[in-house]
């Protein structure tokens, strides 16, 4: 039986883990950039999620600029989560500063509001995250693995930002 993980403040300024200076980030290669996320990112605007891919739109916190990266998300009992396995991405510091986006498949559109979650409560979702996309994303956990223990996950929880994704319902006409 799963339970249900903690929700974290839902005042994102009142979150220690948005404020924090950026401690990790693994930037993607040409291939990565190049090849791999422009295929992920056609497939899923084509309506085609590619297990559990989004194309994540958030604000660019400088230009105002929509900025849009195709993202993994990850469902745990009905709650959406969105984990940066690369670190701190300019997909996160966006989102950190804009605190709303879009997630998108084919012509569906969600939009959210993200509350960053704290380290003490991430190893639950690092583990589940990990066992869907160990193959995709494992290199960037340093053999780490979701037969970890808890403490293993907490030890590395600050270098994962992880957000709760919190759909925004439409306005009614």
């Amino acid at each position: 039986m799963m339970t249900s993980l903690p929700n974290p403040a839902s005042n994102p300024a009142s979150n220690p883990a948005a404020n924090a200076a950026p401690s990790r980030y693994l930037e993607p290669g040409w291939f990565t950039r190049n090849m791999v996320n422009r295929l992920v990112r056609r497939l899923t605007r084509l309506g085609l999620s590619v297990r559990g891919s989004r194309e994540l739109r958030v604000r660019g916190r400088s230009s105002g600029e929509w900025r849009s990266v195709p993202v993994n998300l990850l469902v745990v009992d009905g709650v959406q989560y969105l984990v940066a396995p690369r670190g701190t991405t300019q997909w996160v510091r966006n989102l950190r500063a804009a605190t709303t986006g879009e997630l998108r498949v084919g012509r569906r559109v969600e939009a959210f509001r993200a509350v960053e979650m704290i380290d003490a409560d991430k190893p639950r979702v690092l583990r589940d995250y990990l066992r869907l996309w160990k193959s995709e994303v494992g290199v960037f956990f340093n053999g780490v693995s979701a037969d970890a223990t808890d403490d293993e996950l907490l030890a590395i929880a600050s270098g994962y930002p992880v957000f709760v994704i919190e759909p925004i319902e439409p306005a009614a006409a």
